[in-house]
């Protein structure tokens, strides 16, 4: 999973050079980052039988986005491993990071308007790490889960243009991300994360 996003990612940044090159001159810049607060709200879908779950949280966010026409782009979203606390029945048993990062392919409805939305989809690739059970937890059963997750992400949102190069940001997504989890070594079911992020940001073209 890990050479899939790899390749796609190296695909993108030879695409976003050959789309530079043939920039015409005057036109606005190719390369658009934001940054934004996300409040991460998971869906907490579980089989095991345990009803996990992992609190919600606001996050910062970091993407980079290539406009390969005014109208289509690629955004890769990033941020830095998060922490969770994982609960059994509202009852704290451990905790764990994420990293999330997400690779979209967007559509710009409006892009030379003040008011610009955009929809997006696209692949997330999520790595589990630091997951820690609390020691009763891990002397009956020995959890474990599996350490990577690779799911759809959907997106919707707006970029309003404040002065020029310069844009306020509103983005909904709903990810794809989950794990198997394991006691004493055998699947007991699937935990899903599934979240729906919502973020506020601003957005610079350079």
């Amino acid at each position: 999973m890990s050479k899939l996003v790899a390749r796609t990612l190296i695909a993108t940044t030879l695409a976003a050079g050959a789309f530079a090159a043939q920039a015409a001159p005057g036109a606005e810049s190719p390369w658009m980052m934001r940054v934004r607060a996300v409040n991460l709200d998971s869906a907490n879908k579980d089989t095991t039988g345990l009803d996990l779950s992992v609190n919600n949280k606001v996050i910062p966010e970091v993407d980079f986005s290539y406009f390969f026409s005014p109208n289509l782009a690629a955004e890769l979203i990033l941020t830095y491993p998060q922490k969770h606390t994982l609960s059994a029945g509202g009852k704290e048993i451990g905790t764990l990071k994420h990293l999330p990062p997400t690779l979209s392919l967007q559509y710009h409805f409006a892009p030379n308007a003040t008011f610009r939305p955009y929809v997006g989809a696209g692949l997330n690739y999520t790595i589990f790490s630091n997951v820690e059970f609390a020691p009763a937890v891990d002397t009956a059963l020995s959890p474990s889960v599996k350490h990577t997750s690779l799911g759809l992400s959907f997106q919707l949102g707006f970029d309003y243009e404040i002065s020029k190069n310069l844009y306020l940001n509103v983005d909904v997504k709903k990810v794809q991300i989950g794990t198997k989890v394991y006691a004493k070594g055998t699947e007991v079911g699937k935990f899903k994360v599934d979240p729906l992020l919502v973020g506020v940001g601003l957005g610079f073209r350079f």
